[in-house]
């Protein structure tokens, strides 16, 4: 989101520049002022009014840029946040969803709902403008006010100058003097219109100025909202859509409730298929380990069998060397060999056989495991 110190800045620049040429003009603008002075500080009072509630519509457009912000990056600091007044309508909807405990669920909305949002954000904006536009307006008024006052004045004066003239001594200098003498009142009555017009409408300018700027700022925030949620707009299909001025407001938030129920289905069908796509892979990997299991036993009995049979052989050859009191030293070392070599099978053999136990609790306990998540109800 675009911030609105832009046209802040832009706004404060205007008005020192408008500062700047009032301060060179005031000369002119102070004699011109003291022409009317009651209505010239009222223009002066309104305008004034209108330049903070101006600045005002910018400022007001912080707190919602940076409601909006948090939002999008993250939710967890809204409620540190005061609730925003132009997006009070949506800030609503988010915190009824959340009562719902739909808070992890990407925030959706369908056609109507976003075109309602958007209206009353429009509506709000346009309401605020409104009374910038009458300030502006009323500057003109005024201005047009003291004119037309300024003209009748001028014309009641002018007026009461030609019926007050006369030559009856037959002097000319005195009645050109009560001319000079009854012209002065006209005069004040167009420095009075004059002045007015000039205040009114440099006054509507400035506003003008102040209210197109504040326009910007609204539009260009009320757009970039739009496209956001556009974003996060689902459409509904063409039979909805053909038909939908003349669908009922609760049948239509039926159809919308059931739709969000329908999805919510999919992803457990779809979580539900994965976990069955993991549980296929674990009884797959248990049968493999399960038949390397069996060819280990099969390969374990084998050797017990042959360790029998060599047993059975030796059984003889011992015998008789055991019956040899005197045999050398060679026929005992091979002894210890053929007795070392059998303790070394044994030995091998247990650890087989313990290995494959081993192997075969932690694929029981794998499956059990497995057996008991699928067991559980989907959330």
């Amino acid at each position: 989101m675009t911030r609105p110190s832009g046209y802040l800045i832009r706004m404060l620049v205007f008005l020192v520049v408008v500062g700047g040429v009032a301060g060179l003009l005031s000369p002119v603008l102070i004699t011109a002022f003291f022409h009317n002075p009651e209505l010239n500080s009222l223009i002066l009072l309104i305008l004034l009014v209108g330049i903070c509630w101006n600045l005002l519509q910018v400022l007001r457009l912080r707190p919602e840029v940076r409601w909006l912000e948090t939002y999008q990056t993250s939710r967890s600091r809204l409620a540190a946040l005061p609730s925003p007044r132009l997006l009070a309508p949506m800030a609503s909807m988010l915190a009824m969803r959340e009562g719902r405990g739909n808070e992890t669920r990407q925030f959706t909305l369908s056609a109507t709902a976003m075109r309602s949002l958007l209206d009353s954000l429009a509506s709000r904006l346009d309401e605020s403008r409104e009374l910038s536009r009458y300030m502006t307006g009323l500057l003109i008024f005024l201005g047009l006010l003291g004119t037309f006052w300024g003209l009748l004045n001028t014309v009641t004066s002018v007026s009461d100058v030609i019926g007050g003239m006369s030559l009856g001594n037959g002097d000319i200098n005195l009645m050109f003097d009560q001319l000079k003498t009854g012209l002065a009142r006209p005069l004040a009555g167009m420095g009075t219109a004059f002045s007015a017009s000039m205040y009114g409408l440099a006054g509507a300018l400035v506003l003008g100025f102040l209210d197109l700027t504040a326009g910007q700022a609204q539009n260009r925030f009320f757009n970039e909202l739009e496209e956001w949620l556009a974003g996060l707009t689902r459409l509904s299909s063409g039979i909805l859509s053909e038909g939908e001025g003349s669908v009922p407001v609760y049948v239509q938030a039926l159809l919308e409730q059931t739709a969000e129920n329908m999805e919510g289905l999919q992803r457990v069908l779809t979580q539900d298929g994965e976990n069955r796509s993991q549980v296929n892979q674990a009884v797959t990997t248990l049968n493999e380990r399960l038949a390397a299991l069996a060819d280990t036993m099969r390969a374990n009995q084998h050797l017990m069998l042959r360790i029998a049979e060599t047993q059975s052989v030796l059984g003889p050859a011992l015998q008789r060397l055991g019956d040899l009191q005197g045999g050398d030293e060679v026929s005992r070392g091979h002894l210890r060999n053929i007795e070392l070599g059998l303790q070394r099978l044994l030995a091998e053999n247990e650890q087989g056989r313990s290995r494959a136990t081993t192997d075969l609790r932690n694929d029981l306990r794998l499956l059990t495991r497995t057996v008991a998540a699928l067991a559980e109800p989907p959330r």
